[in-house]
């Protein structure tokens, strides 16, 4: 793929990102304003987990399991983001050495 193709992409990704904005943003807001405020967290942490318990197409369970359930305490108990990252960080570096 070329850069000039990727340019494009990037374009017209952000240019549909504009016209929903602008041209139906008052009409979304109306009928689904409180599912579209809460839709990037819910994305977000299907991604998280579907990046954390799945490899190759099968359940997976292994350091990182642990590294996001740290990660989860630390911002449940109210960490700075960089704890959070760092917590998580370290315990699946720990078990990852240890096993």
């Amino acid at each position: 793929m070329s850069w000039l193709s990727i340019a494009l992409l990037v374009a017209g990704c952000y240019g549909f990102k504009a016209l929903g904005v602008t041209a139906f943003g008052s009409f979304v807001e109306r009928r689904f304003g409180q599912v579209v405020v809460l839709l990037p967290a819910a994305l977000f942490t299907a991604l998280v987990v579907v990046l954390t318990f799945e490899e190759a197409g099968r359940l997976v369970v292994d350091a990182r399991v642990a590294g996001v359930a740290t990660g989860a305490l630390a911002a449940w108990r109210k960490a700075p983001l960089i704890a959070v990252v760092l917590t998580a960080m370290g315990v699946t570096a720990v078990i990852r050495a240890l096993s």
